[in-house]
């Protein structure tokens, strides 16, 4: 098999990881409600259950750094994503506390190694390619979402238990990402220039490790990093709230932003490699961090329903390409510790998830939610004090390095040869 081919299949099922994760993840959060009932969780205890997921795979996504150094990233995945899909059919499967404790916990160790093993292959395939694909990756895991909240939507409608729910999806994706694992693409999977491309140039400068002075370097992209996700985490927890507390919709029109936010972040990933390709990594992140700060400000001056709308979707168009270009930023910065890189940026993404609902809420109570919406606004626009993160080596130190012929992905952020 030629290095394209296995480039080409490893691409497709890792895709593929992305869109099951996306539906796995969907099948939880939109069905939160449903799993409060069927347990008995008080509402002073559910923020406890909630919490305790990103926690724990912040905590998994620490020992995946660790274990990588001994296993490819694609044998964590191999094994992580069935685990977090019996996971979830074990929140359905119980009927006392402790089980979906034990259920919620397992999920959230599999999620972290999961969550982190994807984007290190992801972001070493983008090195192999020369050219930017991560944010199609993201794109299909959005699509995930959007078929899994309406599998959701539908299972509450016909009034289907969660066990019922979810055996479905989790019958049929299990076989099928154990049947794509095969062709994930690690590393030492690869020869000739695209093997070239992920080792990096270890003769100098940042790539060499992540030691103390590593890791300041990586901390510009953990705070966009967690902003982003404290955007993202309040458009998925308060948009039907301020859609109808604030701005006096319906429920049922109130529950359409997230929809609407989630097609867009769809849409935007679909087609945001083609502008990185044509303009560059810092420019597109310069212009979703303004389209989805523009995003903020309308959702909090909105006089009502049609306007607090294309709010949400100025954020779902906004927001899509700074989570993907984060990571992949953090592989050119370390070409060389790039799996350490990934792994110690995607704690920030639970740290950003765990900060933006309750903060959003908190200054919603104490004052109010159209305020509040100004916070996470604020928040996004640091964004622009580091985009220079997300261009090339050459241009962030100011040096000019010499490009290697077997070196085709210094630079993805304006195209270059690939499959």
């Amino acid at each position: 098999m030629t290095d394209d081919v296995r480039l080409r299949r490893g691409r497709g099922a890792l895709g593929f990881s992305f869109f099951v994760q996306g539906v796995t993840f969907a099948l939880l959060v939109t069905r939160i409600p449903a799993i409060q009932d069927r347990y008995g969780i008080s509402d002073g205890l559910l923020p406890v259950f909630l919490a305790a997921v990103p926690v724990l795979a912040g905590v998994a996504s620490v020992g995946t750094e660790h274990l990588v150094k001994r296993v490819a990233p694609g044998v964590v995945l191999r094994w992580s994503q069935p685990l977090v899909l019996l996971s979830l059919l074990g929140v359905g499967a119980g009927d006392q506390l402790w089980h979906v404790a034990v259920a919620l916990g397992a999920f959230g160790l599999s999620v972290g190694a999961l969550d982190a093993s994807m984007n290190m292959l992801g972001v070493s395939l983008q090195r192999a390619y020369g050219r930017s694909i991560m944010l199609g990756f993201h794109a299909a895991y959005s699509l995930g979402g959007i078929l899994g909240a309406s599998a959701a939507w539908y299972g509450a409608h016909a009034h289907l238990g969660l066990f019922v729910s979810y055996l479905p999806a989790v019958a049929v994706l299990v076989p099928l990402v154990l049947l794509g694992s095969r062709y994930y693409v690690d590393r030492e999977d690869r020869t000739g220039s695209a093997g070239a491309a992920d080792t990096g140039d270890k003769a100098g400068g940042p790539e060499k490790g992540l030691g103390t002075g590593g890791f300041r370097m990586l901390l510009p992209l953990c705070l966009v990093m967690a902003c982003a996700y404290i955007g993202d985490s309040t458009v998925a927890n308060w948009s039907a709230k301020y859609l109808q507390d604030v701005l006096g919709s319906s429920e049922q029109t109130a529950t359409v932003p997230y929809n609407v936010y989630m097609v867009t972040t769809l849409v935007g990933r679909a087609v945001g490699d083609l502008g990185v390709r044509r303009f560059g990594a810092v420019a597109v992140v310069r212009a979703g961090t303004l389209v989805a700060a523009c995003g903020f400000a309308v959702v909090a001056a909105a006089p009502g329903v049609g306007v607090g709308m294309l709010g949400f979707t100025l954020l779902g168009i906004g927001l899509c390409v700074i989570v993907p270009q984060t990571f992949a930023a953090a592989g050119r910065l370390f070409p060389g510790a790039s799996d350490t890189a990934v792994a110690r940026l995607n704690i920030f993404n639970y740290v950003g998830f765990l900060i933006g609902s309750p903060l959003v809420g908190a200054i919603g109570d104490a004052w109010n939610y159209r305020g509040a919406m100004l916070v996470p606004m604020v928040l996004v626009l640091i964004t622009l004090f580091h985009a220079r993160s997300f261009g090339p080596r050459e241009a962030r130190y100011g040096v000019e390095h010499e490009r290697r012929a077997g070196d085709r992905a210094v630079d993805v952020g304006r195209g270059g040869s690939g499959v």
